[in-house]
């Protein structure tokens, strides 16, 4: 591979949507014929992505602080389908940023015999560096 091509030329982050912004995207007319389409997402208000920018700052200090003790992610219950989902660090960070770029979490399915062990909810990640930082102090 030539070093100066993208490991991933088709990576969703590096696609650019020619008629991002434009009111008369051919594609739009399409979501009116699925009547199982989703309503267009609603950009983050200032509130929400504040809230997402101090997320992945915590998801930063979480992996900082849990991952040499074996945990490999945080276990998240989604309110959509009512299951656990297992996300890795990196994994739960590209949905974060997604989030804050497109105003929607991406589609998601719950991850394959993940080891309930090896995860932690965002509550113990919280509680456990706070504690950290307690101890410290």
């Amino acid at each position: 591979m030539n070093e100066n091509q993208p490991s991933d030329p088709f990576d969703a982050e590096s696609v650019v949507d020619p008629f991002s912004g434009d009111p008369h995207d051919p594609a739009a007319e399409l979501a009116a014929l699925d009547p199982d389409a989703e309503e267009p997402a609603v950009p983050l208000d200032a509130d929400e992505r504040a809230e997402v920018v101090a997320d992945l700052a915590d998801l930063d200090g979480f992996q900082t602080l849990l991952e040499g003790r074996g945990v490999l992610g945080l276990m998240v219950e989604c309110g959509s389908c009512e299951e656990a989902h297992y996300f890795s660090w990196d994994l739960l960070r590209a949905n974060l940023r997604h989030l804050l770029a497109a105003g929607e979490t991406r589609v998601h399915e719950p991850a394959h015999s993940p080891d309930p062990d090896d995860y932690v909810t965002w509550e113990y990640a919280r509680g456990y560096a706070d504690a950290v930082l307690d101890a410290t102090d």
